[in-house]
């Protein structure tokens, strides 16, 4: 059995020396035994140096306190997803998020077990950032150019009823400071909303800073947003966070269903008192930012998978403000097509002029997982695929799309066959027939035949003749029925 155990022990080594986390293991007195080869990359160690070293040898910064593996060994319970920041031997200042388990034999601790995961140069990028940041607002107040906002109420695009009514809420919403929450799918223009809101408030002179919630890992998420104070931690420095930078204007919290739920607790009171202090520090400083929130999944969702605060929500939920997925917005394709095809043709300095009816038909059959950015990368991608001195986007120019097996979605095909099939009886080879035409008269006389059946109720003529109501719509005004 001896022989067996050893093999088994050599075998889980390797793994261990194989695997993409760094895992650190200490004896009951801090001492190391085992440390694999990403552990010695993180810590920028050799790992023939570390064995059988103790942790504070090896990382002179830490104390009982600050080092997860001792203090796991003092205490029995486990640590998960911690950062920790320290100084190795060489001087090299490290962060990474460390989970640690204690490992008992017969109830007794004989030892300790860290995996980490090495987040020093996405901190560096933070820091980066957040210096940027501080700079170009700085560089603003001087200039009187407080934000870096692009779009206003003017430049969204869209005529359906569900998207008009959510620009009508907008709109209400800028005259006043409340707390908005925005919610739609991915790709639907929430930021575009948010910005539009900020430009036709009296905040519109005032900073507006977006972050994204699930960008940052939680740990770092904090002192971004309060700020950080000077010895909070090894290496924080005095820096103000995004709620300073904001103050008295606009912050958009997007994705904000990705924020911890401790956060989201400081949040909710930053929210209720105006009041922060950065990490570290003793003093409150009052803020005066509006606040702006955004979710891609429903909020009901998100608060019966308990990802969200129900307190945090309804205090952001004063407004609520819901955007549509493009499948629901079929009528607007069209407009925001033509939109796109002036962006990029002005981007490339070509001239579309515009999409031909098949193509136009395809575009309004598919249902948009990716939404208004899906549809302009689609037709970004069909102005790649036009070949020179073509001026109008075809069917074969349009992208393939993920499972898919030809182009875009088709619409359920129309039963014209026998009808065809009649008109070829009655001509012969030398009497041509125009195919379109043909087509396009048992589609008009199809169409006006299932109005009439259905009382002009165009959703129930829709669902009579396999169509989406966009797609019908779109067939109305094309034969002006």
């Amino acid at each position: 059995m001896s022989d067996i155990t050893a093999q088994w022990s050599d075998h889980l080594e390797w793994l261990l020396g194989m695997i993409n986390i760094g895992v650190h293991i200490v004896g009951k007195d801090g001492t190391t035994v085992f440390y694999n080869n990403k552990m010695a990359e993180i810590d920028g160690l050799e790992r023939e140096s570390v064995e059988g070293k103790s942790v504070f040898h090896l990382f002179p910064s830490l104390t009982d306190e600050s080092s997860t593996l001792i203090r796991v060994l003092h205490t029995g319970e486990q640590i998960i997803d911690k950062m920790q920041t320290y100084v190795n031997l060489t001087g090299k200042q490290i962060t990474s998020i460390n989970s640690t388990y204690p490992l008992k034999k017969n109830g007794d601790i004989v030892g300790a077990v860290e995996l980490a995961e090495d987040i020093t140069r996405i901190v560096q990028l933070n820091d980066q950032v957040l210096d940027l940041r501080q700079q170009l607002f700085r560089s603003s107040r001087k200039t009187k150019k407080t934000n870096d906002t692009q779009y206003h109420f003017s430049d969204l695009i869209g005529e359906s009823q569900l998207f008009v009514q959510a620009l009508t809420i907008a709109k209400k919403a800028s005259r006043t400071s409340s707390p908005v929450l925005i919610s739609g799918p991915t790709g639907t223009g929430k930021e575009l909303i948010a910005q539009s809101i900020h430009n036709a408030g009296i905040r519109h002179d005032k900073p507006f800073i977006a972050q994204n919630c699930a960008a940052v890992p939680r740990d770092l998420m904090e002192g971004l947003l309060f700020g950080t104070t000077k010895g909070a931690f090894t290496g924080a420095i005095d820096r103000p966070g995004i709620f300073e930078q904001a103050n008295g204007g606009t912050l958009f919290l997007d994705e904000i269903n990705s924020l911890d739920l401790q956060l989201q607790a400081k949040l909710l009171r930053v929210l209720q008192d105006g009041k922060i202090r950065r990490i570290g520090g003793m003093a409150e400083q009052n803020v005066n930012v509006r606040i702006l929130a955004a979710m891609n999944i429903p909020a009901r969702e998100a608060i019966d998978k308990g990802i969200i605060r129900t307190d945090l929500y309804y205090r952001l939920n004063v407004v609520n403000i819901e955007l549509p997925p493009l499948l629901k917005r079929g009528e607007d394709i069209p407009l925001l097509v033509k939109h796109f095809i002036d962006k990029f043709n002005q981007t490339f300095g070509m001239n579309v002029t515009g999409v031909s009816e098949p193509a136009m038909r395809q575009l309004l059959s598919y249902s948009w997982p990716g939404n208004i950015r899906e549809l302009r990368h689609a037709i970004e991608s069909a102005f790649n695929m036009l070949d020179s001195g073509e001026a109008q986007i075809e069917v074969h120019h349009l992208p393939l799309f993920p499972g898919e097996t030809s182009l875009i979605h088709r619409e359920s095909a129309i039963p014209v066959a026998p009808v065809l099939s009649a008109a070829a009886s009655r001509a012969s080879c030398t009497t041509p027939i125009n195919l379109p035409a043909v087509i396009d008269k048992i589609e008009r006389d199809m169409i006006a035949d299932a109005l009439k059946e259905c009382g002009g109720n165009i959703s129930r003529a829709a669902e009579f003749l396999n169509l989406k109501r966009q797609s019908l719509q779109y067939k109305l005004k094309k034969y002006n029925l």
